[in-house]
């Protein structure tokens, strides 16, 4: 499901791109524990990068050829990541409500 942009402001650019980000960590690890067990399956991972000029982020997802430490420790490295990714979404969803808030504080003393 695609994320609307409420406004075209940099903090709702930079809650966004956090939520495509985390949602990717999310996929891409729900993925990983889904296929675990398939024969040949190469374990996917997702690179995050910085976007300096719009103040968010990017994501790619690469494929792993053997996982470090074995498939247990990659199992447990995937649930951890599902975690993180949970409480991401949540953090950004939180910046996207503040600014809503807050600009609506302000139109509504400016009207």
């Amino acid at each position: 499901m695609p994320v609307i942009a409420p406004s075209h402001t940099a903090a709702s650019a930079i809650g966004l791109s956090g939520l495509r980000a985390a949602q990717t960590q999310l996929d891409t690890a729900a993925h990983n524990v889904a296929n675990a067990r398939t024969p040949g399956f190469q374990r996917h991972r997702v690179e995050q990068s910085a976007l300096p000029e719009s103040g968010g982020v990017t994501t790619r997802v690469t494929r792993e050829a053997n996982p470090p430490g074995g498939d247990g420790v990659a199992l447990a490295d995937d649930l951890v990541t599902q975690r993180q990714a949970l409480y991401s979404f949540a953090a950004n969803l939180k910046t996207i409500e503040t600014e809503e808030r807050l600009l609506g504080g302000l139109l509504d003393t400016r009207a």
